[in-house]
Order: C-alpha cells, then sequence, then structure tokens
C-alpha cells in the first residue's frame, strides 16, 4: 500500500443500490482544508445528529459510486476515525495547504490507480449538507442523457461543485495548480458543460 493512503473496508453496496451500472463512477470528497475560519474542523460538525463528512461519504456509497476517496489534510486521523466502517479509501495530501487543486490531483489520481477502467469522478465537498444519494443519483444521469463530459451544479448565479467529469477531463484535472479548482476547467469548457440546477448547493 502506498504511504498516506488507508483502505477501510466494510460490506459492498448491494447490487439495487448501484445505479449507475452503465458507467464505473468514482467520488472523490475534498476534506483536506484546515477549517481555520470555523474554529473546529469542519468536516466533524455534526448536521442532523451526523458529520458532515460521513454523511457525504455515506451518499457517494448508497448511489454507487466506486472507488469512494476521501482527500485528507492536518484532520487525517479525525476523518479516518469518524469514517470507520465504510468502504472508502483515504489519501492523505501533504501538500494540502498549497490549494485545493493539489487535493484534486491527489484524489483522481488515487481514484485512477484503485480503478484504471474508471469512466468518470464526481468532485464532493463536506460543506453541502444538501448533497444526498437522490441528488447525486440525477447528476449521474444527467450525464448518460446528454453525453456531455462536464456535469456541474448551478446555485447562486454560479457552476461549481457537486461536479462530474468523465475521463476526457482527468489530464485537466490532474494538471490543476495552487488554489485553482474544478470550476476553472467548468469555465474553460462552456460547451461541454450541462448545468445541474440545485439551489441547495449554494
Amino acid at each position: 500500500m502506498n504511504a498516506g493512503v488507508t483502505l477501510i473496508q466494510s460490506q459492498q453496496p448491494s447490487a439495487e443500490k448501484r445505479r449507475n451500472d452503465l458507467m464505473r463512477v468514482a467520488a472523490v470528497v475534498l476534506a483536506a482544508g484546515g477549517s481555520t475560519r470555523f474554529g473546529q474542523p469542519k468536516q466533524l460538525a455534526l448536521f442532523q445528529g451526523e458529520t458532515f463528512i460521513r454523511r457525504i461519504v455515506a451518499a457517494a456509497i448508497q448511489v454507487g459510486c466506486a472507488p469512494v476517496v476521501v482527500v485528507t489534510g492536518e484532520d487525517s486521523a479525525q476523518v479516518e476515525l469518524e469514517l470507520s466502517g465504510l468502504t472508502v479509501s483515504i489519501a492523505a495530501n501533504p501538500h494540502w495547504q498549497s490549494g485545493l487543486g493539489s487535493s484534486i490531483g491527489v484524489g483522481v489520481r488515487h481514484a485512477m490507480n484503485l480503478a484504471p477502467d474508471l469512466d468518470a469522478v464526481v468532485l464532493l465537498t463536506c460543506d453541502q449538507p444538501f448533497v444526498t444519494a437522490p441528488v447525486l443519483g440525477q447528476l449521474i444521469q444527467l450525464r448518460l442523457t446528454s453525453g456531455k463530459p462536464i456535469i456541474a451544479s448551478a446555485y447562486a448565479e454560479t457552476l461549481g461543485i457537486p461536479a462530474l467529469f468523465d475521463r476526457s477531463c482527468f489530464p485537466d484535472l490532474l494538471g490543476l495548480k495552487g488554489d485553482s479548482g474544478a470550476k476553472k476547467i467548468i469555465l474553460a469548457r462552456p460547451h461541454d458543460v450541462v448545468s445541474f440546477d440545485f439551489p441547495a448547493g449554494r
């Protein structure tokens, strides 16, 4: 096993939960931020009796994403403990302070290593508590029906994550630097994007 990567095993999702059988979709959960403005690890804050990080990971597993990769930073040990019992791969980013682009690269590369036949990846963050399994199912379905390589959530007069990128976008995701996130790719390729109306994502 590579350094900085921990696999947590549990029962695989049931067949009825694997709704995206026509595509192999990974989920990359960005959870490496220091949460300095929040005063505590935001990933471990409670929402409706469940931590942000466990809530979003459970949603990704329920909709059938595999693998589910969680990119961690300074709070890696706490996050890993919180996800005990879930089928998830922890990818610690030693350079998390360099910006969001670094964490996206770490997560996508790790997902590709785990699943070379990956068709797409969904980028998620843990501070959008209204991202549920049905929401992710609609996002994935829009990729299948539209044929477009990028499905981006529309809220607050912008486009962002949750967002799905098919494998043709992987080189762009791996090339992100510094604080440049997925929005840079979304805005640079407007003709490849279909928007998914998700006002609760703000």
